[in-house]
């Protein structure tokens, strides 16, 4: 499939902002007038999950893009307004204008974890029935949770919840309540296109399965400066059987299509 000019322009944008965003967030560089440039990022990370899901599922990704971006969005509404969901918090930094009292900069942020988890769940058990797939999907999201929650509660309290837990101080059910949000996602996205045949484009599924390791290592990086060691151990370990697994799968595909070509 042929790859317009503007879709690499983006990635590329998103390249460069993101490793200014890793030196500038690391090493506490951002001055406060700077703060904005955390908006750009999320929408600009949203939007590459949003293409994706558009060029792989054409109309169905469309729908389901705006699905997860006003789902998730009613759901932290009603966390951040009732202490549902994700427990009693609130939004500590500028992330641009709100929405249903949340930053819409936040919606923009499931996109990207929805899509990138979504692309790894499908290249570590590209033939998993559904339900399983969605699970596995479900936890790679609660894996990449587990590494910016505590970033940017502790080291950053863009947000700040009320209460107290073994693990920073966050709600365990927050962590539940990402699973099971996600793993509705997956489910959906799953079934409207268990009956379409995806696009050819391996550049944007190449983007995604990059991106979780993008937004993985840019927190892990900021968890080191900030000494959070347990968030580094529990997100770390399984990273790395997830993107090993993937490996393991291509492997056993690619051997699977040299048998049948050898019959």
């Amino acid at each position: 499939m042929k790859i317009n000019m503007w879709e690499k322009l983006i990635v590329r944008f998103f390249i460069i902002w993101y490793i200014c965003g890793v030196v500038l967030l690391t090493f506490d560089l951002l001055p406060p007038w700077l703060e904005w440039a955390n908006v750009v990022f999320l929408v600009t990370a949203g939007t590459l999950g949003a293409i994706y899901f558009i060029k792989n599922y054409r109309s169905i990704g469309f729908f389901f893009t705006f699905l997860v971006f006003f789902a998730a969005m009613a759901a932290e509404h009603f966390g951040v307004k009732y202490g549902f969901l994700f427990g009693d918090y609130y939004y500590n930094s500028y992330f641009g204008p709100k929405l249903f009292d949340v930053p819409i900069t936040i919606g923009f942020a499931w996109v990207l974890v929805i899509s990138t988890s979504h692309v790894l769940a499908n290249r570590v058990i590209p033939n998993a029935p559904i339900l399983i797939k969605a699970t596995l999907a479900a936890l790679a999201t609660v894996v990449l949770d587990l590494i910016i929650d505590p970033v940017a509660f502790i080291a950053k309290e863009y947000w700040i919840w009320e209460g107290t837990s073994f693990y920073y101080d966050i709600p365990m059910f927050n962590f539940y309540s990402w699973f099971g949000l996600s793993f509705l996602f997956h489910m959906v996205i799953l079934l409207l296109s268990k009956n379409i045949s995806p696009k050819e484009n391996q550049y944007w599924e190449k983007n995604m399965y990059v991106l979780y390791g993008l937004m993985i290592g840019m927190f892990c990086m900021i968890a080191i400066t900030a000494e959070l060691y347990l968030a580094l151990t529990v997100t770390i370990i399984p990273t790395l059987l997830l993107y090993l697994a993937t490996l393991r799968s291509k492997e056993f595909l690619h051997d699977s299509s040299k048998k049948k070509q050898t019959v």
